[in-house]
């Protein structure tokens, strides 16, 4: 295993369309024919909890991006995330040839997980942990698939937003990071796509509102990741395996994210 591990984040919202989920691992079953470069995928599943919640008769709040978890809510989360979300992305890497293997956060100490605001309940702050039991997943030729549950050195199960997940992931191997989402990239103030942004940038459009809540987290966690990395961050839409591929071996594609 000498090729540069790539850390993937897929934005839940693609598991609501069965096209765009074989399309999307296709062209991963493709890459890893291709290239025989260890692929790591990070996944949320916050329409699975939406539906879910809502089922239940319970409600859901958001507060800067992140999602109001109380702690009766949690099992109900960890089981929409952990559970059907890694699942359904495990069978479709199956279905698609690709041996994987489902994680959280929490396994073989692969993040340290803290509470990140009282007033969010339970929420995680995810710090890079020990690679051991990853990188040995990776050498056997598996896929990873890592659900964003974590698990505190207490013993509590904690919901952690994917793309500070990955980001501490990616750390953590120091690998090469990408984060999809139903989006293009990021968009300035008049809707176009930004090709590259830079930290004083990004700082300037949070500030004036355009790059904002879950966007402005997704930011953030890729500014973060550049830094400790020492490169670039892709942020980009899973939308089309074309240029997916492209993104993939190294095109420009999406948004780049830099210091």
């Amino acid at each position: 295993m000498n090729k540069q591990t790539l850390v993937i984040k897929l934005g839940g919202a693609l598991l609501e369309s069965e096209e765009a989920l074989t399309a999307l691992f296709g062209t991963l079953k493709g890459f890893l024919d291709e290239q025989h470069r260890p692929l790591v995928l990070v996944h949320g599943g916050g329409c699975l909890v939406d539906d879910l919640l809502k089922g239940l008769g319970l409600t859901s709040t958001k507060k800067h991006g992140l999602r109001v978890t109380p702690f009766d809510q949690i099992p109900y989360i960890a089981g929409a995330l952990a559970g059907t979300a890694n699942k359904q992305m495990m069978a479709k890497a199956i279905a698609t040839g690709i041996p994987a293997v489902g994680l959280c956060l929490a396994d073989g100490g692969l993040c340290q997980v803290t509470q990140l605001d009282p007033e969010l309940g339970a929420v995680g702050a995810c710090q890079p942990g020990n690679p051991g039991l990853l990188k040995g997943i990776l050498a056997q030729d598996f896929l990873p698939v890592v659900s964003s549950i974590g698990i505190t050195a207490e013993g509590q199960l904690m919901n952690v937003n994917a793309d500070q997940a990955a980001t501490a992931i990616a750390e953590a191997l120091g690998a090469d990071l990408v984060m999809l989402s139903d989006v293009s990239g990021i968009l300035d103030g008049k809707g176009k796509l930004v090709p590259e942004l830079d930290k004083a940038t990004a700082l300037d459009l949070m500030e004036k509102g355009v790059i904002a809540d879950g966007m402005a987290v997704k930011v953030k966690a890729a500014l973060h990741a550049a830094e400790t990395l020492g490169k670039p961050v892709a942020v980009a839409s899973w939308r089309y395996p074309d240029l997916l591929h492209k993104l993939l071996s190294g095109g420009a594609v999406g948004t780049k994210v830099t210091l």
